[in-house]
């Protein structure tokens, strides 16, 4: 991987990141504790999980041991959350993470393989990315749905509104 590959790293991490909040900016802190059903992640929820995985995939990806799979331990930290301003500054702190590791990484690290495991095993570690965009996605679309169901419309995730 050269140079021009960890440029597109990150132009991939930050449209993930562009798209998961253009689709989410119509979300409020009033909107922290919806949930369409019980028992289901609340607004706030939802963007607390997708920070932690940004969290969960970097570090992962470096760890000699693989990914943690204490799920429940994963999931009773996203629970605690009950603000969607806390949450959001969780993701920001995530991503800001992720572009560190990016930039601090060299290109010999990026090409090597992700621990042997359940989760992306053997796989070269750069494709870490695309699971990033893929999970931002998922619940970037759930909390499209989140906003219709508050009765908001949320913008394209893809461009700005026509003027």
């Amino acid at each position: 991987m050269d140079e021009s590959m960890k440029q597109q790293l990150m132009a991939d991490l930050n449209s993930a990141v562009e798209f998961f909040e253009r689709s989410t900016g119509s979300l409020t802190e009033d909107d922290s504790d919806y949930a369409p059903v019980e028992g289901i992640f609340t607004t706030a929820q939802q963007v607390a999980h997708a920070a932690q995985t940004i969290d969960w995939f970097m570090d992962g990806t470096f760890r000699a041991a693989g990914f943690d799979l204490d799920f429940e331990a994963h999931e009773r930290a996203v629970r605690g959350v009950t603000s969607l301003t806390d949450a959001r500054a969780w993701f920001t702190r995530a991503v800001e993470n992720a572009r560190s590791v990016i930039n601090t990484t060299s290109t010999e690290e990026w090409t090597k393989p992700i621990a042997e495991g359940p989760v992306m095993g053997g796989s070269s570690r750069w494709t870490i990315l695309g699971a990033i965009t893929d999970h931002t996605a998922h619940h970037r679309g759930a909390l499209t749905i989140y906003a219709r169901l508050r009765n908001k419309i949320p913008p394209m995730p893809y461009m700005d509104a026509p003027s």
